[in-house]
């Protein structure tokens, strides 16, 4: 009897028809599941509203309390300045008691005074203004600080422009903000946000949604068929995979026209970064689904293990060189530590190569390491 030899294209296109009748599966499955569009699609877009408008690093109608003690006309253009600043709602107080009183309460963050002597030593050389600020919150504290500054500054140097040479200081800092002019925390925060979303889809959701499967005997039934566990694997990376660069396309829109945050960088690089990190985050999911086949242990393992580091950890909340040398150790192991980079950089200041290039290597390594460890999660076994 002759043996009869199955032609190789044979099984690649028994593969492929696998492999397309898995993800056509999992995409309906997706569609049709309500938790999964509510954390892939509608919770981005909470984040992005909620980011873009509710949170600000920016600090606007500060109240704060002027308190006149000099009633002269040049004491009376300084308390002006703070009345006319965006930055404050400046509240005119007679004396220091009452203005105490205001701070004990809550009602100001900041007492500004100006002493009964004001005039006369500015006329005879610099004159102090005493500003007190709300301690409480420390970092409200050094932006009201630096704000009053940035009054009495203009102040005298509308005065030197009048001609008023007294009390003007000896040496004119000029200084000048790169790649954030204006200052504007939504340059900061939406590179952060994208970190976020990606985090939340490709970690979190994919292992939410892959051990319910483990517990609801999905994959067992799959085990029971021919196809192979890297097939399921593409199949359960392809779908959120997708649904990641929805996310990201959301939020670079959103970014860009609702709170005009300029994308100096290639959007090619961007979105390879992009697919590199997700990847990262889709091997996570899977492989922590895979090891404890449970909703309620996955979730809280990819929570404490993605989406806390990269809020914490990564430099969108804090510097990271501000932090202990242990946890600045620490914090080249997580993966939004190098895509946060890349974000910033692409966004505020165009293609860095000497910044892209490292970070976009770490990131591909842990692509690779992350997809090989859940392909080695991922066996066709009950046990």
């Amino acid at each position: 009897m002759t043996p009869t030899f199955r032609p190789r294209h044979d099984s690649f296109t028994a593969t492929m028809r696998r492999l397309g009748a898995l993800i056509r599966k999992e995409g309906r499955q997706v569609l049709r599941d309500p938790s999964t569009i509510a954390i892939g699609i509608i919770m981005p877009a909470m984040l992005v509203l909620l980011f873009g408008y509710g949170l600000s690093l920016d600090l606007r109608d500060v109240p704060v309390a002027v308190v006149m003690e000099d009633s002269s006309a040049t004491a009376r253009s300084l308390a002006a300045r703070f009345q006319l600043s965006p930055y404050f709602h400046a509240h005119l107080a007679s004396s220091m008691p009452l203005a105490r009183q205001w701070m004990l309460r809550g009602e100001v963050d900041g007492i500004v005074r100006i002493r009964p002597d004001f005039s006369r030593q500015l006329a005879a050389g610099p004159a102090p203004v005493q500003v007190l600020v709300d301690g409480v919150d420390a970092n409200t504290a050094r932006i009201v600080q630096i704000y009053a500054q940035g009054a009495v500054a203009q102040w005298a140097a509308i005065r030197a422009a009048q001609g008023y040479a007294a009390g003007a200081p000896a040496v004119n800092l000029e200084s000048r903000m790169w790649f954030n002019d204006a200052g504007d925390s939504h340059y900061f925060l939406v590179p952060g946000l994208i970190v976020l979303v990606m985090t939340l889809i490709g970690a979190f959701l994919t292992a939410l949604v892959v051990a319910r499967e483990w517990e609801r005997g999905t994959f067992e039934a799959l085990f029971a068929t021919p196809v192979r566990a890297g097939e399921i694997l593409l199949s359960k990376t392809i779908p959120y995979f997708g649904m990641g660069l929805i996310g990201l396309g959301l939020c670079v829109l959103s970014g860009r026209y609702l709170f005009h945050v300029p994308l100096r960088g290639s959007v090619w690089i961007l979105v390879l970064v992009s697919m590199l990190y997700l990847l990262v985050a889709l091997g996570i999911g899977l492989v922590v689904s895979s090891v404890t086949k449970s909703q309620f242990v996955a979730s809280q393992i990819a929570l404490l293990a993605t989406f806390l580091p990269a809020m914490m950890l990564s430099g969108f909340v804090y510097d990271v060189r501000s932090m202990p040398a242990a946890v600045r150790a620490v914090t080249y192991l997580v993966p939004a530590r190098y895509y946060v980079t890349l974000l910033q950089t692409l966004f505020l200041v165009g293609d860095v190569w000497n910044v892209i290039l490292p970070n976009t290597l770490v990131l591909a390594a842990m692509a690779a390491v992350m997809m090989l460890l859940a392909r080695v999660a991922t066996r066709k076994k009950l046990a």
